[in-house]
């Protein structure tokens, strides 16, 4: 076996050591599933090369693999320069007439970290702006025994009859996509003409321009509001996410 060979083995075995390792670690089980799909890329990048030793065929296959393979890679890290650039830009200063804070995760009935720090950041917002009504999107998803609009709910009570007038809870959405189009609507039933209205978005760095792009697709018009994770390994792990969710909003969605 060449040297080269004896490096991609070694490359994929560790690739699949450190994706099992990531199952377990909360939160980060995207960063998992890449590092088993990077080795599977390893693996079948020495297959095609001992085939390209052998065939004409093989060589060929190898260098459509190499030229996607690249492709691919430019593509996602134009996305992610995008994502990265975008995401941080908070706007928290501009006036609004309504604010929707986005759902995330919710393990039993505590918030995940992601959803603690969007929380936060909504409790200081909604300060900045006392007049605007309030909309807290988020269904119940699998793991999760209470709907994450009532878990922002439960954290931002303040035993007030502001509540009866100003938060209301959009509770079915099950996507970005749902939380935008349900949202729009509860607003709308509040006799808030949507189509005229700055809302500003509470949701993480790492999907506020995927957040925002999807709301503009509902008519829209927002401002974002950006929440950092506490932990750089985190966030690293949720941007590149996003660059794969963004691929499949402009896909598929």
């Amino acid at each position: 076996m060449k040297l080269s060979e004896k490096f991609q083995c070694v490359a994929a075995a560790v690739l699949i050591l450190t994706g099992i390792v990531l199952r377990f670690v909360p939160g980060v089980r995207f960063s998992s599933y890449l590092c088993l799909c990077l080795a599977g890329l390893c693996i079948l990048w020495l297959i095609l090369g001992r085939w390209a030793e052998k065939s004409r065929t093989g060589k060929w296959c190898k260098r459509i693999f190499l030229v996607g393979l690249s492709a691919v890679t430019v593509l996602l890290c134009a996305f992610e320069a995008v994502i990265v650039t975008r995401g941080g830009e908070d706007w928290s200063a501009m006036p609004v007439d309504a604010i929707i804070v986005l759902g995330a995760g919710v393990n039993g009935e505590s918030p995940s970290l992601t959803l603690q720090t969007r929380i936060r950041k909504a409790a200081e917002y909604v300060e900045l702006h006392p007049e605007a009504p309030v909309v807290l999107s988020g269904g119940q998803g699998p793991g999760e025994s209470i709907t994450e609009a009532e878990c922002m709910r439960r954290a931002l009570w303040t035993n007030s009859e502001e509540w009866n007038q100003r938060y209301l809870l959009e509770d079915r959405s099950t996507s970005t996509a749902e939380n935008f189009a349900f949202s729009k609507a509860l607003l709308e039933e509040q006799g808030i003409q949507t189509d005229t209205t700055v809302i500003g978005v509470v949701t993480n760095d790492f999907h506020m321009f995927r957040a925002k792009l999807i709301a503009r697709r509902e008519g829209l018009t927002t401002v974002g509001v950006p929440a950092e994770l506490p932990w750089w390994w985190l966030t690293a792990n949720y941007y590149v996410r996003e660059a794969f969710a963004l691929v499949k909003t402009l896909i598929f969605d």
